[in-house]
């Protein structure tokens, strides 16, 4: 059986985030979000290839026309249909960034047989268009974060990709990658950029990390929710909408 089989992977996760000054970002960003992870799942040359990346750009953005015709038809039926400022800002087309992770798992150097492996590393490979960030904990301790690696490198224009984007190849060029390499016991957290600036900017990382790490899951989003509203109301989070996906390496 192969390694990967052994243990279960790859795995691949996607956060994008809607331009809010972009009509039907949310949209966008939920299409891209699929689709960039799709991609990486089935090809690792995403985060190598300019190739493979400006295939995928080519892709993500070949599905936007379709999917806006079927909602423009959709509004008509229920007699909702597209106002006059919708259709022209729809002329521009929808903007999101993007943050696509691939984990694959790899086995230890050893020398015994495959009954004696007990563990693993899981090799991660990361493309980054725009400001959500990924951040490789390690013993809750930061020790990677990618794209943007202090608070006030964060500002209000960062690069975004178009639904009517045609150019791949500048895509491509604007996008950057990494990658690293995650023990049994590590974390990979992936957050939008609000979320992102506030955990890099606090001065205590590790009650930050220990913060975050309360909410385990879909049953705790009400209480996820209320922690995010304190945060706004003493204004130690800007009031931008938040996403997060939080990935546990374990071992064998």
């Amino acid at each position: 059986m192969p390694f990967d089989e052994l243990i279960g992977g790859p795995v691949a996760a996607s956060v994008c985030d809607g331009a809010t000054e972009s009509v039907l970002a949310k949209d966008w960003a939920r299409l891209l979000a699929a689709t960039s992870a799709a991609s990486a799942l089935t090809d690792p040359g995403l985060f190598s290839s300019s190739t493979a990346f400006e295939e995928f750009a080519t892709n993500a953005v070949g599905q936007w026309d379709p999917w806006l015709e079927r909602y423009t038809s959709r509004r008509a039926t229920e007699g909702r249909p597209l106002k006059w400022y919708e259709q022209t800002k729809l002329v521009g087309g929808a903007y999101a960034t993007m943050l696509s992770v691939r984990i694959t798992p790899s086995p230890l150097p050893c020398s015994g047989s495959r009954e004696n492996l007990t563990t693993a590393l899981w090799q991660w490979q990361a493309a980054a268009l725009g400001d959500t960030c990924l951040f490789h904990i390690r013993d809750d301790v930061p020790i990677r974060s990618f794209p943007v690696e202090h608070a006030g490198d964060f500002d209000t224009v960062p690069d975004l990709f178009g639904s009517r984007n045609h150019d791949s190849a500048l895509l491509s060029s604007r996008t950057r990658f990494a990658e690293g390499t995650c023990l049994p016991g590590d974390r990979l957290l992936l957050m939008t950029d609000a979320l992102a600036a506030w955990f890099l900017a606090a001065p205590e990382p590790a009650d930050a990390l220990h913060q975050l790490l309360e909410f385990g899951g879909p049953h705790d989003t009400a209480a996820f929710f209320n922690w995010l509203e304190g945060l706004r109301a003493r204004q130690e989070l800007r009031n931008d909408d938040v996403a997060i996906v939080r990935i546990d390496v374990e071992g064998k």
